[in-house]
């Protein structure tokens, strides 16, 4: 077996890298949801909403970075063009959403869809045995899963 500097199989860290691309792919679209809806959402949860939204595109900019630098970390080059991201995408794409159920309708099902990518990942990094990248998705993982929870109660 051939091993990375960190002492990782280079063939699983090569598969977690094509991996990690397609969650970063995916947080990019779904960053640049959530700046639509802050910038477009109308409505009498505008105030709540659109700091809201704030809040999490900021989180998501932090996530996007972390996983660029694993990528990093592991060997790799992070995807960086919309034409990638766009033919990696599984987060829905919100365009012209303004209506606060259906914007954080969007959110939830674009977390959905980044939770099942991340628990794969965590699945091939627990395989890999790569705890740094097991340690990331762990988090990620929590965290979104508490997030649908909360907007799932906003929801009603």
């Amino acid at each position: 077996m051939s091993v990375t500097i960190l002492g990782l199989d280079k063939e699983k860290s090569t598969v977690l890298v094509e991996n990690l691309n397609g969650l970063l792919s995916n947080f990019q679209v779904y960053y640049q949801n959530l700046r639509g809806l802050h910038w477009n959402i109308k409505g009498k949860n505008f105030f709540e909403l659109h700091v809201k939204f704030e809040e999490y595109y900021t989180d998501s900019q932090e996530k996007i970075d972390m996983i660029a630098e694993r990528i990093l970390t592991l060997g790799g080059t992070p995807l960086h063009t919309f034409g990638d991201y766009s033919a990696k995408a599984k987060v829905p794409i919100g365009k012209n959403v303004s209506e606060d159920v259906a914007a954080v309708t969007l959110v939830m099902n674009s977390l959905s869809e980044l939770l099942k990518i991340e628990r794969e990942i965590l699945n091939l990094s627990d395989d890999a045995e790569d705890e740094g990248t097991n340690s990331m998705m762990s988090d990620f993982i929590a965290e979104q899963e508490k997030t649908i929870w909360m907007l799932q109660s906003w929801l009603g």
